[in-house]
């Protein structure tokens, strides 16, 4: 008897590691919808497969599956939108480099504005150096705003889903995870 209390508490204590390991996760993908660093949509979707390791949730493979086959279509959208944006409006490859140092800096130095102003900025900067005409780098530099504004909407949508996911199944099994 008393190995199994053990035993009990052991995956207990696994499960909540597994729990909030997995929130953080899940969080972690809503920051990268931002970042192109991290990959947003994939992130949280690793939140919700530790959710579903746990001993208390049992683990629906349709719903991992179709969950990510989705964050895999954003993951490959991601790099599409973009591009269709800067080349619709003229830009060049300089403009989408751009945008993304300017993000990274803008974030850096301007804060919660600078995922705003430092793509623009950077996208133009980079058209500048490439281009070397006002008008039409303003042009690129909007269509690749745009564009990374349009992807990172979608990544930061399917993130938040994701997020409402996790939670609505930790809801559905709260009463497992802490009954020691």
């Amino acid at each position: 008897m008393f190995c199994y209390l053990k035993t009990r508490n052991l995956y207990s204590l696994m499960d909540i590691f597994l729990l909030i390991l997995g929130f953080l996760i899940v969080l972690l993908g809503v920051v990268g919808s931002f970042l192109p660093v991290l990959p947003g949509p994939l992130t949280s979707w690793i939140g919700l497969l530790l959710l579903h390791l746990t001993k208390t949730v049992p683990i629906n493979y349709t719903f991992l599956g179709i969950t990510l086959g989705v964050a895999l279509l954003i993951w490959l959208i991601d790099y599409i939108i973009p591009a269709l944006g800067t080349k619709k409006f003229g830009g060049t490859r300089y403009g989408v480099i751009g945008t993304m140092i300017g993000l990274i800096l803008g974030m850096l130095f301007l804060g919660p504005f600078g995922i705003i102003i430092g793509p623009f900025l950077g996208a133009f900067l980079g058209e500048m150096l490439n281009e070397r005409n006002s008008g039409k780098a303003l042009k690129a530099a909007f269509g690749s705003f745009i564009g990374f504004l349009t992807s990172t909407f979608l990544k930061f949508i399917a993130a938040i889903i994701f997020t409402g996911f996790y939670i609505a199944i930790f809801w559905d099994y709260k009463t497992s995870f802490f009954n020691f």
